[in-house]
């Protein structure tokens, strides 16, 4: 694994408990990173505090719920002294059904999470970035917000939300300290695919010409080095970790 240097930094990881947030959270921690794991699940959060020694700030929150984001954000900056990394991880999947059959609470709440929740944490820590004039901040997207995945219509749209939402706040912040980045994966087996169909996860597969699904370790080794401050000139940018699926 590659040591990157995150001496002296701050970090609020969302979904942090597990999979790919909480790879990057030992990323960002052996680098030197104090960082806050946000998550819904208590437990897990738990979990990932003691695989990290103990080191890591938690915050239990509904990343949909703006006042939980904003209190998660003042009292990770009250804690670490500010926040210089935010990587967006949370997210749903949402049901594996033709549109014309997508229960309508369900896409409300696929777009809760995917896409709100990616604006409120943004939101909340721009501010932060801004008195320092120094931030990374990296949202999770997928290789279904650019090609769309039949028989997952919220989840394909809301990552094409988060990859418009990326695109504009990085222009919005090009001339700041700030960097704004997304990573679109290809599947990444973790807890999400509980959440689908084994014949979408069979034909996700399918689409993947390297033949294999993606690692945590494999993403979170991408994110980290969004989060550095050798990413200086990268902003508003999309970054591929498809497994050659992806074609443009």
């Amino acid at each position: 694994m590659n040591q990157l240097d995150f001496a002296g930094r701050t970090a609020a990881i969302t979904g942090g408990a597990m999979g790919i947030g909480l790879a990057v959270a030992q990323r960002l921690v052996s680098g030197g990173a104090k960082v806050a794991l946000w998550d819904r699940d208590e437990k897990a959060l738990a979990q990932a505090k003691a695989a990290l020694g103990g080191s890591a700030l938690t915050w239990q929150l509904d990343v949909a719920d703006a006042s939980a984001v904003s209190r998660a954000t003042q009292a990770t900056a009250d804690a670490f002294g500010g926040l210089d990394i935010l990587v967006c991880s949370a997210g749903i999947t949402g049901p594996n059904v033709p549109l014309a059959d997508y229960p309508v609470d369900d896409w409300k709440r696929v777009f809760d999470v995917n896409v709100h929740g990616v604006f409120l944490c943004n939101r909340a820590a721009v501010p932060l970035m801004r008195k320092s004039d120094y931030g990374r901040i990296v949202n999770i997207a997928s290789v279904a917000g650019k090609e769309g995945n039949p028989n997952a219509s919220a989840y394909s749209a809301s990552k094409a939300a988060v990859i418009g939402l990326t695109k504009s706040l990085g222009k919005e912040l090009a001339k700041t300290g700030i960097r704004v980045n997304c990573v679109t994966p290809a599947a990444v087996r973790t807890a999400i695919f509980d959440q689908m169909t084994q014949q979408h996860i069979d034909f996700m597969l399918s689409k993947i010409p390297v033949g294999r699904f993606g690692s945590v370790d494999e993403i979170a080794a991408l994110v980290c080095w969004l989060a550095t401050e050798e990413c200086s000139f990268s902003t508003g940018a999309v970054f591929d970790l498809s497994g050659g699926r992806a074609t443009y």
